[in-house]
């Protein structure tokens, strides 16, 4: 039995939901999400949306507490929006960024530069004695999380010294160097 998919999503207000044709649109003050859906049935009853599923087969459990789960990250996104924050951990790791395009300057001999979706707003953070920061943030949290996968994948943290593109308070697995 899901647990999560049993329980009710609250709508907040200045948040509208559309339920058509096996496809759900939430609307809010920082933009427009949709997500199809199947195997569950999607109700909006008195400011909140219940998910029910037909069966108790595996798949309908599965799909029961995964669109419950979508339904919860898309309401929450379109109207307080989610973030991610990535710092860069190295000598001469450097960030910066003109509207959609980030800059990164991680060792290579070019740099490397990203064009961003324009539904991700992008801030870069430079203080003198601290490592640079690069922060995104979206109402989409799928797309958060895929750009700023996307940008961690260029340089990871490496295990010995902890230089790579590492999220903020993320813990890294450290070893020992080499024993004399």
């Amino acid at each position: 039995m899901s647990r999560i998919g049993n329980n009710p999503v609250a709508i907040p207000e200045g948040v509208t939901i559309d339920v058509k044709d096996n496809v759900v649109t939430v609307k809010g003050k920082l933009g427009e999400l949709t997500q199809e859906y199947s195997n569950v049935t999607i109700k909006v009853e008195d400011g909140n949306i219940l998910v029910t599923r037909p069966s108790d087969s595996k798949e309908d459990k599965a799909k029961h507490g995964l669109y419950r789960a979508l339904m919860f990250n898309m309401i929450e996104g379109v109207s307080k929006g989610w973030s991610k924050e990535l710092e860069l951990v190295g000598v001469g790791y450097r960030a910066s960024h003109q509207g959609q395009r980030l800059d990164l300057a991680l060792g290579f001999s070019h740099n490397i530069v990203l064009d961003l979706a324009p539904e991700v707003k992008v801030e870069t953070v430079s203080e003198k004695g601290k490592n640079p920061i690069v922060k995104l943030s979206s109402f989409d949290k799928q797309l958060v999380g895929q750009v700023a996968a996307k940008i961690r994948s260029y340089r990871k943290p490496e295990p010995y010294k902890g230089k790579g593109i590492k999220f903020v308070g993320e813990e890294l697995r450290r070893k020992a160097g080499k024993s004399a």
